[in-house]
């Protein structure tokens, strides 16, 4: 049985009043959820609350959900928008976006990137893949939300256009845009460090 289909089934549960179906759906999407909610707000202490608030809504909307779409695409969906309507709720509290702007040296991402390292690197290669996974990151930052968002779920998430499509409910011409816009903007900050040639792309 393929992972749609596993969906399928627990949603329907959920619908004839299984809470512990859709508690089996929050464990299975909750890191994946986060994961993509981190991409786009950087406070990491609104993280886990943005994610609650996603599942609250989903739960919620569960009844109005037709199965037109996989549940994950609709719940990335809910994610990005209960994320925007944060960032939104952020921009009229000024006092909350100070620790938001504070950018944490050594963030997950970093620590990732070192932890992918073998153990026989040497500290010139360990410094240089720390200074690339920062440029890298520093890039996707500095991407419009739209284009950051596109690159995230394609790049990060493994998506695919059709799916992305959904999620950002916009057509696949605008998905497939975004996403060479948003790696042509990383590619040019990347460059430098890799000595790239013009019209190479990460």
């Amino acid at each position: 049985m393929g992972d749609s289909e596993v969906d399928a089934q627990l949603v329907a549960r959920v619908k004839q009043g299984d809470v512990r179906a859709f508690e089996m759906l929050v464990i299975k999407y909750q890191r994946r959820i986060e994961r993509l909610i981190g991409r786009m707000v950087r406070d990491t202490d609104l993280v886990q609350d943005i994610a609650q608030e996603t599942f609250i809504r989903a739960y919620r909307a569960l009844p109005q959900f037709r199965g037109e779409s996989a549940f994950y695409t609709w719940l990335y969906r809910i994610a990005v928008n209960t994320a925007k309507k944060f960032l939104m709720d952020l921009k009229r509290d000024p006092l909350v976006t100070e620790s938001a702007l504070r950018l944490d040296e050594d963030g997950e991402e970093t620590s990732r990137a070192e932890n992918e390292l073998t153990d026989g690197a040497t500290p010139e290669a360990l410094l240089a893949t720390k200074e690339i996974a920062a440029a890298v990151n520093a890039a996707i930052e500095a991407l419009s939300p739209d284009l950051r968002q596109a690159i995230t779920l394609r790049e990060i998430e493994g998506l695919s256009y059709e799916e992305i499509a959904e999620a950002m409910t916009c057509p696949i011409g605008t998905v497939r845009s975004r996403i060479f816009r948003a790696r042509e903007s990383i590619a040019a900050r990347l460059r430098p460090l890799l000595d790239t040639r013009a019209g190479e792309r990460w």
